[in-house]
């Protein structure tokens, strides 16, 4: 949808289909151990063992027991990873702690971090300043200048429509984005995702912003565990406001009116648009694109009362939504898997969380400083039509209390009450 002339100086023209692609590619981008004799990226001969030594080595790390399948051979992605959202336990990676370009997924972080401080009915009279900064060819949901939104709207716009409009929107009430920016990384570091460097809220490429599978995987546990990032991620399709508009004709000519049009959500896992099926089960979270991340996904699905939780980023197969149909291989192992397969490592509490069971210890890892130092690897329907999730209150994960039940069961009863179109 393209942005008013108005604004033209500071947003560039993007259309509703598009997901946070950005057109910057940068020539020192070299991630991880250099290349190998296809000139594809190799992954660093060492990385952090946040979660598991396991989780540090390069290549593929899995533990078939007797009658597991075997995993999908159609896997091209750089980075991917699948784990147990209930337990935490990782059942399989590869390259989990490779630092790569995470484009929007990255939202996911921005999220968990901003969604608590502002009511969902807080009202928001958008000035020019609050959208400058957002990148050239980013996916906007359609912010306008001098419109009023609820803060519920603008989180529709980031979690929908991946909207980098909606996203400094947020962060100008945040304080403004360096101020948003220092929030999402000290949140990183709190949950033990260390391999994350933070330089935009909205996961636009730019020098030295990575993360890796662990780490987002990390952030859509986090997330999930807050009610409104469950309804909002979970949302296929939602109206969002217009612009005002003056009436031309009829009885009302003279007066106003703002209309709203229909948004939905980008993850084609969800929705099942362009070709796709939805995905049985699924209920988030988020997808991103950009030319120095390619694709990236993280999506949360349930089957047969396990919850299961995906991260692919950078498939270059060349295959059509090669993101979507890799993830959909891997949910559908490790579902298959179940029960039949070593845990290779951990989803790790928070810092200084109580775990519950003396589990979750750190590992060795670079922490923020190393996470600062790796950049230079890589440049790196709202009302009710959304998947609705529930959380049984007697062993909700109490993050902001300090309280972190891992290795423990997180059920999610309502994980798999989809919307009927």
């Amino acid at each position: 949808m393209p942005v008013s002339k108005k604004t033209a100086v500071l947003l560039a023209t993007a259309t509703l289909l598009s997901l946070s692609t950005a057109t910057t590619a940068f020539a020192d981008d070299k991630p991880g151990g250099g290349a190998d004799e296809t000139g594809k990226p190799k992954p660093p001969a060492s990385m952090s063992t946040v979660g598991g030594a396991r989780l540090g080595k390069p290549g593929t790390q899995v533990d078939l027991k007797g009658g597991a399948p075997v995993l999908p051979k159609k896997l091209s992605a750089r980075s991917w990873m699948v784990s147990d959202a209930e337990s935490g336990e990782v059942l399989a990676a590869h390259n989990a702690h490779w630092r790569l370009a995470p484009a929007s997924t990255l939202k996911m972080l921005f999220a968990d971090t901003v969604l608590p401080k502002f009511p969902k009915n807080q009202k928001h009279k958008v000035e020019l300043k609050d959208l400058q900064g957002v990148g050239a060819g980013s996916s906007m949901v359609g912010v306008k200048e001098n419109e009023t939104y609820s803060v519920h709207d603008l989180w529709l716009g980031v979690f929908l429509r991946s909207g980098n409009d909606a996203v400094h929107v947020l962060s100008a009430m945040n304080g403004g984005v360096p101020q948003t920016v220092k929030d999402m990384q000290a949140h990183a570091e709190e949950l033990q995702a260390l391999d994350t460097n933070v330089v935009t809220p909205d996961g636009y490429d730019e020098k030295g912003q990575v993360s890796s599978a662990y780490d987002l995987t990390l952030f859509a546990r986090s997330g999930l565990q807050k009610k409104d990032f469950r309804e909002y991620c979970s949302t296929a399709t939602a109206k969002f406001p217009g612009a005002t508009e003056k009436i031309k004709k009829g009885k009302n000519k003279g007066k106003t009116k703002r209309e709203p049009f229909e948004i939905q959500n980008t993850n084609r896992l969800l929705t099942g648009a362009m070709g796709l099926d939805p995905y049985k089960g699924i209920a988030g979270v988020k997808n991103g694109s950009t030319t120095n991340a390619g694709n990236t996904f993280t999506g949360v699905a349930e089957r047969d009362g396990k919850v299961l939780l995906v991260t692919v980023m950078n498939p270059d197969s060349g295959e059509e939504h090669a993101v979507y149909k890799e993830t959909e291989r891997l949910l559908d192992w490790g579902f298959a898997a179940s029960g039949k397969v070593e845990p290779v490592g951990e989803l790790v509490a928070p810092k200084g969380a109580n775990t519950g069971s003396g589990k979750g210890a750190p590992g060795e890892a670079g922490g923020a400083d190393s996470a600062k130092n790796a950049a230079a690897e890589s440049e790196g329907k709202s009302g009710g039509m959304g998947v609705a999730l529930g959380v049984t209150a007697g062993v909700l994960v109490l993050i902001a209390g300090g309280l972190f039940l891992l290795n423990r069961r997180w059920p999610l009863p309502d994980l798999v009450r989809r919307r009927r179109s």
